[in-house]
């Protein structure tokens, strides 16, 4: 489904990503993961369209995507949930909700996605005349990944869904996450929690200061002494 060659990203003159290759099947759940400043956040926004391409090639269902805007990426399918959840504070959750249909494959489903969307999270129904600013953490993650399902995407992006979250509430996300591939959607996860997010995940791709270290099966990277020394402790 999506396939990511030699991919260079720079801000200015400061490289962020270096020569980063990965893919991503249909029906998978494949998670980015590494500390921060690795360039996870980076790749994402490049393959989303929200950060140009220096250098390589981004491929979805074997089309290029490099002079596809992101609104364009977005009618193709692909879905992001930014890091920091980027909710306009001062709209309602259904608002905010309602946004995340603008593309033009979407706007005729808006009724159904919506009723996806509280079916899924029913706490934002209860919310959703309330400013999306004046909600708890998880329920603003809830609000950020109900609005990018609006979009009615065949690929979801999550940024770091788990970060800022009580222990409880990241049990929540990551059986969000597991029901939604469950349900068919594909998912290219970006996570600082290796754990969590290999227990959930067909594969994984390392990435340390701009560059995939290490790529594998998550039973193979959960094996790895070093990835277990650097990430887990053990």
């Amino acid at each position: 489904m999506l396939e990511v060659r030699r991919l260079e990203v720079s801000y200015g003159d400061v490289q962020a990503v270096f020569d980063v290759s990965l893919d991503v099947a249909e029906g998978e759940i494949v998670t980015l993961v590494g500390s921060n400043g690795a360039g996870k956040t980076t790749t994402l926004r490049a393959i989303a369209g929200l950060r140009r391409a220096g250098r390589g090639e981004i491929t979805f269902d074997g089309r290029s995507l490099l002079s596809t805007p992101g609104s364009g990426r977005a009618e193709l399918g692909i879905g992001l949930v930014p890091e920091g959840r980027e909710l306009w504070p001062q709209l309602t959750v259904e608002e905010n909700l309602r946004l995340g249909a603008y593309s033009r494959r979407a706007r005729p489903h808006v009724a159904a996605s919506l009723r996806h969307a509280f079916d899924l999270f029913p706490r934002l129904e209860e919310r959703r005349r309330q400013l999306s600013g004046s909600l708890s953490g998880g329920e603003q993650q809830m609000c950020a990944i109900g609005r990018a399902l609006m979009a009615r995407p065949r690929l979801l992006m999550l940024d770091e869904p788990s970060l800022g979250l009580s222990p409880k509430l990241v049990d929540q996300v990551f059986a969000t996450i597991r029901q939604l591939h469950q349900d068919g959607l594909t998912v290219l996860l970006v996570e600082q929690n290796l754990n969590a997010a290999l227990e959930i995940a067909d594969r994984g791709y390392v990435m340390e200061t701009g560059k995939v270290k290490l790529h594998g099966t998550s039973a193979e990277l959960l094996a790895n002494a070093d990835i277990r020394a650097s990430y887990l402790g053990v």
